[in-house]
């Protein structure tokens, strides 16, 4: 008999704040930020096969190449490389978050399959942890996937507590993709200081973000006019914006009030 699937979520990210302290020699930045995650997200299945292969599904499923250069292909080559596994596998992603959108996305997803194929071919935890960083500076913290401190490029990892776990969260993006290249490229280079308390910290990169896509700004005081908002931020280089609730009862207000050409996600945080 064949095995039953396993079944991974890819938890949806969320900077609860993100200090861009500088430009770093090998081009990446260096950054304070803790890290959040969704109960919510995209979801990836496994199934045996002699090859691996990956298929996409899901509203966003058009918007990704399902080849190699996919995110979830490479960390699952990578994986199958490091431990020699002699098997294939068939993966299957949900796509249910929008891409580029400052969520983890690739990343998430990326996390989602080392954990896994770690699970599915038995494989050593410590050569997912060790291939994390080679496939993106977000993917250490999407593989944890718990509620940490990031600091270097935000793949230096403190697990926090940050006390928001179980809080109701609603996600918000206008719909409009960003380039985190871009948005990067657009921080004016200026160290507004160390993250201390995340709650009186800030996303340094709104401002550009927000230069690029202005809507972000309309999400946002979209966000301040609900009643019981505790806060409301942008999440990584955008254009996802998060608000935070006292109740789960105000959360799905919000949420049925939301503009119809807006996405949303309500959920809860991790």
């Amino acid at each position: 008999m064949s095995r039953p699937p396993l079944v991974e979520v890819a938890p949806a990210k969320l900077n609860l704040a993100l200090h861009v302290r500088g430009r770093r020699a090998d081009g990446r930045h260096d950054l304070e930020t803790i890290f959040a995650f969704c109960t919510d997200g995209d979801k990836l299945t496994a199934l045996e096969s002699d090859d691996l292969s990956l298929t996409i599904t899901g509203p966003f499923a058009a918007m990704l190449d399902d080849g190699p250069g996919n995110l979830v292909h490479r960390a699952a080559s990578a994986l199958a490389a490091e431990a020699r596994v002699g098997k294939g596998v068939a993966l299957t992603l949900e796509k249910n978050l929008p891409v580029a959108s400052g969520i983890g996305g690739g990343s998430a997803d990326a996390g989602a399959a080392l954990r896994l194929l770690t699970r599915f071919w038995g494989t050593d935890p410590a050569l997912a942890q060790r291939l994390a960083p080679e496939l993106g500076s977000d993917v250490p913290a999407c593989l944890l996937s718990m509620t940490a401190r990031g600091t270097g490029a935000g793949d230096a990892l403190e697990l926090v507590d940050a006390g928001v776990a179980d809080t109701p969260v609603l996600l918000v993006n206008p719909m409009l993709p960003l380039s985190t290249r871009d948005v990067f490229a657009g921080w004016d280079g200026v160290d507004r200081g160390p993250l201390g308390d995340w709650r009186e910290g800030r996303n340094d990169l709104e401002a550009p973000a927000r230069r690029l896509v202005p809507a972000i700004g309309e999400v946002l005081d979209w966000f301040e006019e609900q009643d019981g908002v505790d806060l409301a931020r942008m999440s990584g280089s955008g254009a996802t914006c998060f608000a935070l609730f006292e109740t789960e009862d105000a959360r799905d207000a919000a949420a049925a009030a939301c503009p119809e050409e807006w996405w949303q996600m309500a959920s809860f945080v991790r």
